[in-house]
Formats: C-alpha cells, sequence, structure tokens
C-alpha cells in the first residue's frame, strides 16, 4: 500500500506519504487563505521526500471536511484529478475522524469530541468514545447549544472554551493522521467515504436578493 494523503477542512494546508505501516513524509502548513496556492507543492514535496514516483500510488486519501466551502473544494478537486489522471482510487476521510485518531495517537483516552471552527460563532464537532468509534456528528452547531464529552480537542473547541471541558490539542488535522487511519481501515476491509464534500451548511457566498438574469434576446 501506498497511500498519498491530503486535507485543506482547516486552516492546515497539509500532505504525507504512508506506506500502509508508517508516515514516510509529510506536510503541514498553517495559510488558510492559500489552499490553492499551497497544496500542490506539498504533494510534490512529500512524495520528493518520500521517494516515491507518483505513478506507484495504490490509493489517495483525502479529508471531506466538513470544512468551509473554498478550502475545502480546494482538495477535492485535486483528489479528484490526480485519481483520473494515475487511475487510483480515490477514499474519502471525515477530517474529524483523522482528527480523532491523532488525539487517540497522541496518548487521549476515554472519550470525547473533536470540534473545529465552522466561523459565524458555530464549529464543526463530532463525538467518539473510549475505543474512537464516532457515535455524534458530524454535524454544525452553536457551541452553547452542545453538551460535548468529558474532554475535546480541535481548534473550535480551544476557540470556545467556556463550551468544551478540558479542550486542548491536536488543533488542526494531519494528513499523516488521516492516511494512517485511512490505511487502518482499508487493511480492515471497511470502506471509505466518497469523495464528495461535507458542507454541512451552505456556503457564505450567496445570490443577493432581487438578482434578475438577463438573457440574450
Amino acid at each position: 500500500m501506498l497511500l498519498l494523503a491530503f486535507d485543506t477542512a482547516t486552516p492546515a494546508v497539509t500532505a504525507a506519504v504512508h506506506d500502509g505501516t508508517t508516515v514516510l513524509a509529510e506536510a503541514y502548513q498553517l495559510d488558510a487563505r492559500r489552499h490553492g496556492e499551497l497544496l500542490l507543492p506539498a504533494i510534490d514535496r512529500v512524495l520528493r521526500e518520500a521517494g516515491v514516483d507518483k505513478h506507484r500510488l495504490t490509493g489517495i486519501a483525502v479529508g471531506v471536511g466538513p470544512g468551509p466551502y473554498t478550502g475545502l473544494r480546494v482538495g477535492l478537486v485535486t483528489a479528484a484529478a490526480l485519481g483520473d489522471a494515475l487511475g487510483l482510487p480515490v477514499h474519502g476521510v471525515c477530517t474529524l475522524d483523522a482528527i480523532a485518531h491523532q488525539a487517540r495517537a497522541e496518548g487521549l483516552a476515554g472519550p470525547f469530541t473533536v470540534a473545529t471552527d465552522a466561523r459565524r460563532k458555530e464549529v464543526y464537532w463530532a463525538s467518539y468514545d473510549a475505543d474512537g468509534a464516532r457515535t455524534e456528528g458530524p454535524a454544525v452547531d452553536r457551541p452553547a447549544d452542545l453538551a460535548p464529552g468529558p474532554q475535546s480537542v480541535g481548534a473550535g473547541a480551544l476557540l470556545y472554551p467556556g463550551a468544551f471541558p478540558d479542550a486542548h490539542g491536536p488543533e488542526h488535522v494531519s494528513a499523516g493522521a488521516l492516511a494512517g487511519y485511512a490505511a487502518a481501515e482499508l487493511a480492515a476491509g471497511r470502506e471509505l467515504l466518497p469523495n464528495i464534500p461535507l458542507y454541512l451548511r451552505r456556503p457564505d457566498a450567496q445570490v443577493p436578493a432581487g438578482y434578475k438574469a438577463v438573457l440574450p434576446a
């Protein structure tokens, strides 16, 4: 197995190559406004650092959100284009599941909630049991409307400490963790998600009220 993994659902632009057992190379950069600029160079860098020709890859794993529309679509379109060009399967991974996998790998024990920043004073969230299995979500809500578990991770939890008990990192997803989660699920024979975005709400950009279409005569 040789997976190329990447995610653009959070402010982190992150990519990794995973051989089914370990991360061979990983790139991670925080910049919420430059996903489109940074992703392809990051992919090129991790392939070079791992010493892996793209034609040797066996699959692509991509974070499908939830996340803001503009950033998220960069990763999904890139995954679709690479998958088509290289003839590779594209496996979608819920970004919150990847953060949960990362938190448990870093030693988190017991039930917990993952929350990322959804803007508009809301968070994208999901809850997990002690084994890391998702029990609720993904969903988008105001922090005050939630009853999270005894522990919380993610940038959304850190942003609203009054609503999330014992909030700590990881803040954003790591492509290495996403790749590790995808590799474990595939090795166990479990299907991952399609390459379809989990937006959970309408994009911020809207057609102005009273807009009139002008058709040619």
